[in-house]
C-alpha cells in the first residue's frame, strides 16, 4: 500500500487523535483511566490501523487493518456522544467531531472496497 503518511484518512485520522488529546485535557481528573483513556486509544488506533495495514505490503491484509480501523471509529463515535451526555465536551464541540469521525469512516470503507479482490 505504500506511505501511510500520504493518505489523506491517515492525515485526518491523525488530526483527530491530536484534537481528542486536547479536548481531553479538560476532562475530570476521575476520568483519567476511564473516559479519557478510552478516548484516547480508540481514536489512536484508527490511524495506528491505518498505519500497520500499509506496512503489510498485502491488499487482503491492508482490508482486514482497515476494518479494524473502522471498528475504532465506531466506538469513539460512542464515546464522543457519552463525553458530550456527560457534558465533558460541548454539543459543539462533540458535533464537530462526530461530523469528521462520520467523514473518517466514510473514507475508511470506501478504501477497503477499493481493495477488495475483483471477481474472475
Amino acid at each position: 500500500m505504500g506511505d501511510f503518511i500520504k493518505l489523506e484518512v491517515w492525515q485526518r485520522a491523525h488530526q483527530l487523535v491530536i484534537r481528542i488529546y486536547q479536548l481531553t485535557q479538560q476532562f475530570p481528573r476521575a476520568e483519567d483511566w476511564g473516559l479519557t483513556s478510552q478516548l484516547r486509544r480508540s481514536a489512536m488506533s484508527i490511524p495506528s490501523n491505518v498505519a500497520e495495514g500499509c506496512g503489510r505490503n498485502a491488499d487482503s491484509e491492508m482490508r482486514r487493518f482497515l476494518k479494524i480501523a473502522l471498528g475504532s471509529a465506531c466506538e469513539l463515535h460512542y464515546q464522543v456522544l457519552l463525553a458530550r451526555d456527560l457534558t465533558y465536551l460541548p454539543a459543539t464541540e462533540a458535533n464537530e467531531l462526530i461530523e469528521e469521525i462520520l467523514r473518517i469512516r466514510a473514507m475508511l470503507y470506501s478504501l477497503a472496497q477499493r481493495l477488495r479482490p475483483r471477481p474472475a
